[in-house]
């Protein structure tokens, strides 16, 4: 071809890519150096243009004319529905696939006739450093899809907070449980024992075709039982209210709060077309679907005076973290919402049982371990606790720690009784090797890191993420600083601690996309807290050990190490991201549990996300991967 030939297409190739981001903001000299060493290549409609069984990925495709399908790898196209995102001109693909010298992820398919520049994996490399607009643009592609992913995270809680919370909602829609009722001949005993027994603030008085007939509420115990002295093996019906107030189940919210306020009441029983008993609707659920903002909450919390309000305040909790999802907030921050909440919660616990145990004149700590220490929490969270104490000569060190003890099971019998259940690994502050002396904490963290066992490093991945809630904040400040000092003077423990965050991986498969769970009771799936999260966890701890960062949080560490190692802010950014949406899956699975009356876990099913999710779930198990590389690097593991 002559040299006038070659000049012609290279000016319609810059012509061409000064027309779309990020060509149009490229250096000139990259620019054209981009355009000399591409090739135009041509594919048929219907032809599949990259996929993984083509291997490594060795070509930069830019789509000059035509439309690209995006596929799940490896399907066939008779039977693919259409993926979310179809590529137009100008767009570019298989740069993850380049960077990370693998094959793609995705299988890129020809809807109509289509044209491509393609550009070699060297040139493509060599392009990277001499812009430093394109370079930026390939480290930002996986932010990029990850924000794209969560746009859709936020669009499905969208619709379904607004269906949760919109006072239009019908009754059939807010009872969520059965109703509990008693016939009227049922003893007052027997109503009030029920009712303490299921937490319950009214009951329904129902005849034997399952009408009510009456209801009976706390407020009715003083003025109708206890003021009057009336016997407790008098009948129910005695002391009810009789004809209380239904209504259809088809009625929405608003009729609800409208019959409420007519009749000074605080419940509405919600009925069928027969008139039998379906539910009950309570003037706190009104509540909630009008949503409780964060003030109330809290404010809810520090004047509480009861476990019963406290336990109130953890399904505002819920509630407005669902709203936050709704509203796109990032994984992070929701985790570190639920966190400080959960924190004021029991921190109120603690305050209502100093009432009664004196540990005045003591100087003392109450401590969060685990996903609490590090402000990580999910709606799933048990307890993770401990406490630190400062005992004096003039101490009786057996004594004093009975007495923290005694407090301790008081503090952890209500946590249970607000949501946060028991630890079935003991962890808790009613444990006495978990209640213990400032002295006695540095010594066991000493021996943990003299003696880098199993055991000692697994106690390091829970009690190294510590933080104090309540008490002489100092005492654990006191116990960050010996614990540096005992980790700086031992490299063995930090390479040891390395390897053992190095010995779970990634649940990428070679050949297929994901590495499954082959359990026969949860076949298919993946648990996002031990091969998602632990992966980001367990880096970021040693990152922060070995660089003496105070902060205990992931995302913190991450960023206030890969400073001091000299991670580049575009690699920090994308790590974060891939935490960030590994967290946004947990969130959003453990709710739709938990929504379908299901305790709630952490095993999400690959085969049931979307082709976007896939991909910045595979991304993100990626970016925990290049963490690992780095600890690999650092520790020569």
């Amino acid at each position: 071809m002559s040299n006038s030939a070659t000049e012609m297409l290279v000016a319609a190739c810059l012509q061409f890519l000064q027309a779309h981001p990020p060509f149009d903001r490229m250096e000139a000299e990259a620019l054209r150096f981009l355009a000399e060493h591409v090739r135009l290549a041509h594919y048929p409609k219907g032809a599949r243009i990259l996929s993984s069984e083509m291997g490594v990925a060795r070509t930069l495709y830019i789509l000059q004319h035509g439309k690209v399908q995006v596929r799940a790898s490896g399907a066939a196209s008779s039977n693919v529905e259409p993926a979310p995102n179809t590529l137009g001109p100008g767009q570019a693909f298989a740069i993850s696939a380049l960077m990370a010298q693998r094959p793609t992820s995705s299988a890129y398919v020809a809807r109509e006739e289509v044209f491509c520049y393609e550009l070699p994996a060297d040139d493509f490399f060599t392009l990277t450093q001499k812009s430093t607009v394109f370079n930026l643009f390939c480290s930002q592609y996986i932010a990029g899809l990850l924000r794209q992913s969560q746009q859709q995270l936020q669009l499905q809680f969208t619709q379904r907070a607004a269906e949760q919370k919109t006072m239009n909602s019908p009754l059939a829609m807010i009872v969520k449980r059965e109703p509990v009722s008693v016939v009227p001949d049922t003893s007052i005993r027997q109503v009030v024992a029920l009712m303490a027994d299921r937490h319950l603030g009214s009951m329904v008085v129902v005849d034997a075709a399952d009408q009510p007939v009456g209801i009976f509420t706390l407020s009715d115990v003083l003025k109708r039982i206890v003021l009057p002295g009336t016997s407790l093996e008098q009948p129910i019906s005695s002391v009810m209210s009789a004809t209380p107030q239904t209504l259809p189940l088809a009625a929405n919210a608003h009729d609800a709060a409208l019959a409420m306020a007519m009749h000074g009441i605080r419940h509405v029983l919600a009925v069928d077309e027969g008139g039998r008993l379906r539910g009950v609707v309570s003037e706190r659920d009104l509540f909630k679907l009008q949503g409780a903002g964060l003030r109330q909450i809290r404010h809810a919390i520090d004047a509480a005076s009861s476990l019963d309000v406290l336990q109130h305040a953890r399904g505002d909790i819920r509630q407005l973290s669902l709203t936050m999802l709704a509203e796109g907030v990032g994984g992070q921050e929701i985790t570190q919402f639920i966190s400080t909440l959960n924190d004021t919660v029991t921190r109120r616990i603690i305050e209502m049982n100093l009432d009664r145990h004196d540990l005045y004149g003591i100087d003392w700590a109450w401590l969060s371990f685990g996903s609490e220490g590090r402000d990580e929490q999910t709606f799933i969270s048990d307890q993770d606790n401990g406490i630190v104490y400062i005992c004096t000569d003039i101490m009786d060190r057996e004594q004093t720690q009975l007495r923290f003890l005694d407090f301790a099971r008081d503090v952890n019998a209500d946590l249970d009784t607000c949501g946060f259940p028991l630890c079935k690994g003991n962890i808790m502050a009613s444990n006495p090797s978990l209640c213990l002396t400032l002295e006695e904490w540095e010594e066991r963290f000493a021996q943990w890191v003299r003696t880098p066992e199993p055991q000692a490093l697994l106690n390091a991945t829970i009690f190294f993420d510590f933080r104090p809630l309540y008490g002489r904040f100092n005492l654990a400040h006191r116990m960050r600083l010996s614990l540096f000092r005992q980790t700086s003077g031992n490299p063995l423990f930090l390479r040891m601690l390395a390897q053992n965050a190095l010995s779970v991986s990634p649940p990428l498969g070679r050949i297929r996309d994901f590495v499954t769970s082959d359990d026969p009771e949860h076949p298919g799936t993946i648990d996002l807290k031990k091969y998602g999260v632990r992966l980001f966890t367990d880096a970021a701890r040693v990152f922060a050990l070995a660089r003496q960062v105070e902060a205990t949080n992931t995302a913190t560490r991450i960023k206030r190490a890969g400073a001091l190692m000299n991670i580049s802010p575009e690699d920090v950014a994308a790590s974060l991201e891939g935490f960030n949406f590994i967290q946004l899956l947990r969130l959003r699975h453990q709710h739709f549990e938990q929504e379908h009356g299901r305790e709630g876990d952490n095993l999400i099913r690959p085969d049931e996300l979307n082709e976007i999710e896939r991909r910045i779930l595979k991304e993100a198990f990626r970016q925990a991967r290049k963490l690992q590389a780095r600890l690999k690097l650092d520790y020569q593991l």
